[in-house]
């Protein structure tokens, strides 16, 4: 099966990590998750970055990433961080956008303490809210398609309905 690189967008905790893995392995195809691939590269947490480097830092990783998948990355099942279309609007370049939509109450209940802390956007709930609500709207004027992520089964059926599989 051929097609473009399909990239997943959404707020932290929407479920693109997880749902990219299972969407690859699907149609067979290959998977990254950007904040992974930084992660590996800078051989520390994302969370580390950005208390040691800054969050300006932690973009121009971002954008690296970008221009290498732009260049290099075919046919893939692409997962980026939050943040990742808001400083790269060219994001389109690389494939098709679908945006995971979650309520930010339904994020909230699917992530644990664990998983609150090491995102350091997230600190502060009331914050991690308006960040929400703003990026709600880019995600929206960026995607192609717009998938309500209520369920894991029926997200990943639409996905590949998208794509004829």
């Amino acid at each position: 099966m051929s097609f473009t690189n399909i990239i997943l967008t959404g707020f932290m905790g929407s479920g693109k990590s997880t749902i990219g893995r299972i969407l690859a392995k699907n149609l067979n195809t290959y998977f990254i998750d950007t904040d992974n691939l930084i992660e590996n590269f800078e051989n520390k947490t994302i969370k580390k970055i950005f208390e040691e480097e800054g969050e300006e830092s932690f973009r121009q990783k971002e954008r690296y990433c970008f221009n290498w998948i732009k260049k290099s990355v075919k046919n893939t099942v692409i997962s980026v961080g939050g943040g990742f279309p808001v400083f790269i609007p060219e994001i389109k370049e690389a494939g098709v956008v679908i945006y995971l939509k979650v309520d930010f109450q339904d994020i909230l209940k699917r992530m644990n303490e664990e998983e609150i802390k090491k995102r350091p956007l997230f600190q502060d709930i009331k914050k991690a809210k308006e960040l929400y609500e703003k990026r709600d709207k880019i995600y929206k004027n960026l995607a192609d398609y717009i998938i309500e992520n209520k369920n894991m089964d029926e997200t990943i059926k639409k996905i590949k309905d998208i794509y004829g599989s």
